[in-house]
């Protein structure tokens, strides 16, 4: 099916959206601001605190929360009004998705303008976006209890239907273009693509637990960890327990843990992502394919320059800017990748 301009903008925009609402989710995390508000309400959340009486009262919640208790006491409200504000900029840009994605679908699928496939594909997105919402709540309410931040592992659970969400979104978005008519039915690079995607996610689940659990504070070095480049915690057998990795927190092991897996994970990422670049290059093909490869090395050096680069500008705080990049261009890594596999299997889309 050829499908009209303006639903193909509207995909757009909403690969756009998305985009934006995990890079936002990446600046609310860095800076400690997901506990800010801790009430989850859908209509009447939708405005801030209009008078001074009303901050007070938000405020007051939050005196009530972990983090504050043992990490910002003392904040001024003017401060609070920072954090207050990426965490209610997170969830309004959320909302205004909802708007903007659920009643143009309604009005195509009554229009006809897109066909089952699409309504197949766009009924996961919209699937995955309200998971997102839930367990968003389900993570910030991990936070209000007794740790100062929210569960690593529930926020990775929660960037990943993220993920899941743009995946869908963004495929959905290839087909609209017409994209597939010009893909090709390599097996060999389809492979080495589709293995380079899974590669991808399990590193990207290793960032997600690495931000969460804030362990850049732990070791703010590179290429070592603080002088080592496997720190002495992971010979100790006693300390391989499950409360360790449970209680992340209390101890430097699942710190030191997970720096080793998502650095060297990296590693092979990056040299599996440039060899399949390489390859791709030696097949005569549309520059529309050598776009992607290119595209891909450019994105894969851009991702480690940004990732050393917020080790070492980590001291008492993670840098903001860094950190929000390396994931923004993550999503971008995820992006190609997802390009990759389109055009190298041929598909029959009904």
């Amino acid at each position: 099916m050829k499908y009209r301009s303006i639903v193909k903008y509207w995909l757009y925009a909403g690969c756009v959206l998305v985009f934006f609402q995990v890079v936002i989710g990446g600046v609310t995390r860095i800076t400690g601001s997901g506990l800010s508000i801790t009430k989850w309400e859908i209509v009447t959340g939708t405005l801030p605190p209009t008078s001074q009486a009303a901050w007070q009262s938000e405020f007051d919640l939050y005196k009530e929360t972990p983090q504050y208790k043992k990490i910002n006491k003392g904040m001024s409200l003017q401060d609070f009004k920072f954090i207050y504000f990426w965490e209610y900029f997170h969830r309004l840009w959320a909302r205004m998705m909802g708007f903007i994605f659920l009643f143009p679908f309604i009005f195509f699928v009554v229009k006809k303008w897109i066909d089952p496939w699409m309504i197949r594909q766009l009924g996961f997105v919209i699937f995955w976006a309200a998971m997102a919402a839930v367990f968003g709540w389900i993570m910030v309410a991990s936070g209000l209890v007794d740790r100062p931040w929210v569960n690593a592992y529930k926020l990775s659970l929660h960037l990943g239907i993220a993920l899941m969400t743009f995946s869908f979104l963004i495929w959905g978005t290839f087909k609209s273009t017409g994209v597939q008519n010009v893909a090709i039915d390599n097996t060999k690079i389809y492979k080495l693509a589709m293995w380079f995607l899974l590669a991808l996610i399990l590193q990207i689940f290793f960032g997600a637990v690495l931000s969460g659990m804030r362990a850049a504070l732990y070791y703010p070095s590179w290429p070592d960890l603080n002088g080592q480049y496997l720190p002495e915690v992971l010979f100790d057998s006693t300390a391989w327990s499950k409360e360790n990795i449970l209680d992340y927190d209390k101890d430097a092991f699942m710190p030191a843990l997970i720096h080793v897996l998502h650095r060297n994970w990296g590693y092979i990422v990056y040299f599996f992502g440039m060899y399949l670049s390489l390859r791709i290059f030696k097949y005569p093909l549309r520059r529309l394919f050598y776009r992607g490869a290119i595209l891909l090395i450019i994105l894969l050096n851009l991702q480690v320059l940004l990732g050393i680069l917020t080790l070492l500008n980590t001291s008492d705080t993670i840098p903001v800017f860094y950190g929000v990049m390396h994931q923004a261009v993550a999503l971008c890594i995820l992006a190609v990748s997802l390009f990759h596999l389109f055009i190298y299997k041929r598909r029959t889309y009904t």
